[in-house]
């Protein structure tokens, strides 16, 4: 896939805010500091395109990256923050439900977590939520240059384990350094939009 450009359309919080075009819509979903700013940008090819932060729980907004004028990338708030208040994370769990239950232009959910550890129980809740939903996942695994070669068939494993994941849905492992993944990200989404 050849990113020829790249617009951040719109922070959006609520539905009459969406990008009104029927554009195919990828939405990343993961725990805050999981990796996604540092995923989209290896995903559209640019440096600093998206702002990590470090402060985990800075966005509240869900982002439109619309990509080549054909599909958006939609960035949503990372969960799971302990820093974050109980009226916060309902607030995001309803914008969450909204997105998922009224927008037909969403095709694929990238869920990232992190290959270095045993998945959550907020990233459990959430590939449970998404399957409520029967929207199609691919987990990727992130910031995999950080775990071994020998250790990646057993960390592999306890992420599939502890997801259970349903059949038709993918696992990859991605690094934004290594640029591993990059390109079947790439092909899952250019086989989605055709």
């Amino acid at each position: 896939m050849n990113i020829k450009s790249v617009d951040l359309k719109i922070s959006a919080v609520r539905r009459s805010q969406y990008p009104e075009e029927n554009f195919p819509e990828f939405l990343l979903v993961g725990r805050s500091n999981v990796g996604k700013s540092s995923f989209i940008n290896t995903i559209i090819e640019r440096k600093n395109y998206a702002r990590t932060s470090a402060n985990p729980g800075k966005t509240q907004t869900i982002n439109f990256y619309e990509i080549n004028n054909s599909f958006y990338l939609v960035d949503a708030p990372g969960y799971g923050y302990a820093k974050v208040s109980k009226q916060q994370r309902k607030k995001f769990g309803l914008m969450m439900e909204d997105y998922l239950t009224n927008r037909p232009s969403l095709k694929h959910v990238f869920m990232l977590v992190d290959f270095r550890h045993k998945p959550s129980q907020d990233d459990v809740l959430m590939y449970k939520f998404l399957k409520h939903y029967n929207v199609p996942v691919t987990i990727v695994a992130t910031k995999s240059d950080k775990v071994g070669i020998t250790n990646q068939p057993k960390q592999r494993k306890l992420v599939l384990d502890e997801l259970d994941l349903v059949v038709g849905d993918d696992f990859l492992v991605f690094s934004n350094i290594t640029k591993e993944g990059r390109k079947e990200v790439h092909d899952k989404i250019e086989r989605t939009i055709i």
